[in-house]
């Protein structure tokens, strides 16, 4: 391939804008999970898989099943075999794209990017389908937003492309292009899922020669279950192949390395001949059950190096791995030797929460720690978490998806459970820090979401804690409040557990705290613009109650009253020429900076709204964006505010 072709496919793989670490190649301890087949485990599994993808579609008596779902249990090993068939198929030329869900990963655990990031590794494969996904692009040029159907990307990003390159000749097939999906349980968008699943068998149904196929990994989850229990799929179940052998070769293994570097264990083993001894090997291989994980762990954890805190030596581990109840009681014993640790709490449950993995140093700005303190910590964790080598580069990452279910399940974890409601504490540091985009509204979003969390509870807990703990160098918790409660009352009424009524005032409330804070950076809040995307397309609709409908005017001058801001929020009668159509009808118009949240503009005809009425209705179309924290853009919003008849 020329230079200029090549430059082409970059300037297109460039415009797909993929996630490049969802792929096979990723670097695996920044980018989990960090899985692989042990060298000479997991033969029977992986021959059966290639069996079905090496199936030539013309030499087959038999229909040709385009699909195989590869499930099993959390830790069984499914990723690690996921991996192995991508490096084959990407060995032989025919892996035409590889993706791995991750949860908690920002995009890698959504389907909002992932027809693209197929895209541009089909166009690194296949480099004749470029020039026909280029012409999609061109004829939809919004095809990569994410208000296009995730269906519809793939039919013109992946399957289009391919079909076409196949029909004019361009593609040498040795053998059907393999897709290999792994974790897609994993992934959060799950009415996606399902139309991924659905769009992709009716498409080979439509297609029954096409020379692809879908290697997908999963556990059984029911919406994943429910679409790909069916004839046109390839059933593997993974825990119906015994894994004690290849369990005990990688145990084996391992130990010895171990043993080849660690003085305590080679001075055991010169007295003692043996260790682990034949025995411990059978009891280990026994209590592990077949779990690839667990095995991994329990490895880790037996040979970890001794600390001041924990002085024992991997022979007087072992025998505690044996009495450890399966992965919670694994997980449960390694987190115990960290837990009289400082800021041992907020430290694993940010960890485990954040939707984008962060270095040590960015966990220790974040909580207000000196990063030492994180890294004693992490230290005692290193069988479950992956500690990265340098404090600000790399990124600090749970071993497997199980931690996590661990900690956010309250009967399983116990003292170390993680509740939903930290996620308002994360939005708070995340918020008065960097610009995250809209991180810190996503975990706003999914505090406020959360049936498990007491909404009107919690926020006066975080209130009283704030007030104990105010910063000089943060901004206010007030205006921190007004703009998470002024993004909420655009997000969907079925999805917060309190009314829009509440919101409103509540924001206005915490508008009027903030402006009175002494707080010095609380003057540049008020006047600069606030920056954190949200979706205020859709109309709401709140209804209030006769009291608050008829003190809100007032809450409102009082909030303009204290923040003196220029008149941004104008509620203003419409033309006159509507006005006998639109009685009490009113045009809002937000230029939204902190003070401009709330703020009636000098003579505004708020008494012209009636409070006779015992419902008072705001229905609006807002298309508006709450930026990152201090950008300087400036956005706006548009609502229709008009009170309803009485009922």
């Amino acid at each position: 391939m020329s230079m200029a072709a090549q430059a082409v496919l970059l300037d297109l793989i460039r415009q797909l804008n993929p996630i490049f670490d969802a792929s096979h190649t990723r670097d695996r301890r920044q980018s989990p999970p960090d899985s692989a087949c042990f060298p000479g485990t997991r033969k029977r599994v992986i021959k059966k898989i290639t069996s079905w993808a090496d199936t030539d579609i013309v030499l087959s008596k038999r229909p040709a099943v385009h699909v195989y779902w590869f499930h099993g249990f959390a830790g069984s090993g499914k990723s690690a075999v996921s991996l192995e068939i991508a490096k084959i198929y990407a060995g032989s030329g025919r892996l035409l794209a590889s993706y791995f869900f991750f949860r908690n990963a920002g995009d890698r655990s959504r389907m909002s990017r992932f027809a693209a990031t197929l895209a541009a590794q089909m166009v690194a494969a296949v480099p004749a389908t470029a020039s026909f996904i280029e012409a999609a692009l061109d004829a939809d040029p919004g095809l990569l937003t994410q208000d296009v159907s995730l269906v519809v990307q793939l039919e013109r990003l992946i399957y289009e492309p391919f079909q076409a390159a196949l029909k004019q000749g361009l593609v040498l097939v040795d053998g059907p292009f393999v897709i290999v999906v792994d974790g897609l349980d994993e992934c959060e968008d799950k009415q996606r899922v399902v139309d991924f699943i659905d769009h992709m068998l009716k498409f080979f149904k439509r297609h029954p020669s096409i020379p692809l196929r879908f290697f997908i990994a999963s556990r059984v989850e029911e919406h994943i279950r429910s679409r790909l229990d069916s004839d046109g799929v390839v059933l593997g179940d993974l825990n119906s192949h015994p894994a004690d052998k290849d369990i005990k070769m990688f145990l084996q293994a391992s130990f010895q390395d171990a043993a080849a570097k660690d003085r305590v264990i080679q001075s055991y083993v010169r007295v003692n001949r043996k260790w682990p001894t034949k025995s411990h090997m059978n009891k280990l291989i026994r209590h592990i059950k077949g779990s690839f994980v667990l095995a991994s762990i329990v490895f880790k954890f037996i040979v970890e190096p001794a600390t001041e805190e924990d002085p024992s030596t991997p022979m007087d581990r072992l025998p505690l791995a044996l009495k450890m109840n399966g992965l919670d009681g694994m997980y449960a014993q390694t987190l115990a030797r960290a837990q009289h640790l400082p800021h041992f709490h907020n430290i694993i449950s940010t960890v485990a929460l954040l939707r984008k993995p962060l270095s040590i140093v960015r966990i220790a700005g974040l909580l207000r720690i000196e990063p030492f303190k994180v890294v004693q910590v992490l230290l005692h964790l290193q069988a479950i978490v992956h500690v990265p080598g340098t404090d600000d580069q790399d990124e600090v990452t749970l071993c497997h998806t199980s931690l996590h279910d661990f900690l956010t399940t309250e009967s399983r974890s116990g003292c170390f459970f993680v509740p939903p409601s930290f996620h308002l504490q994360l939005s708070y540091n995340l918020w008065g820090f960097w610009s995250f985009d809209n991180v810190f509204l996503d975990h706003w979003d999914r505090f406020a979401e959360s049936g498990a969390c007491d909404f009107i509870n919690e926020i006066e807990q975080f209130k009283a804690q704030a007030c104990q703990s105010l910063h000089i160098k943060r901004l206010n918790y007030h205006a921190f409040l007004c703009t998470v409660f002024f993004s909420s009352f655009f997000m969907d009424n079925s999805q917060i557990s309190v009314g829009l009524s509440h919101l409103l005032t509540e924001c206005a409330e915490q508008l009027a705290l903030a402006a009175e804070s002494p707080n010095h950076c609380i003057e540049y809040w008020l006047r600069c613009p606030i920056s954190c995307p949200v979706d205020l397309s859709r109309q709401r609709i709140c209804q209030f109650t006769e009291h608050t409908y008829g003190a809100f005017p007032e809450l409102l001058e009082q909030t303009w009253t204290r923040t003196q801001p220029s008149a941004t929020l104008k509620v203003r009668a419409l033309d006159p020429e509507l006005q006998d159509y639109y009685d009490d009808t009113y045009s809002f118009q937000i230029h939204f900076s902190g003070a401009d949240i709330f703020a009636p503009s000098k003579g505004a005809r708020m008494d012209r709204v009636s409070c006779s009425n015992r419902v008072g209705r705001i229905e609006g179309n807002a298309a508006t964006s709450l930026e990152a924290f201090l950008r300087p853009e400036k956005l706006q919003a548009q609502s229709q505010a008009r009170p309803t008849e009485s009922t």
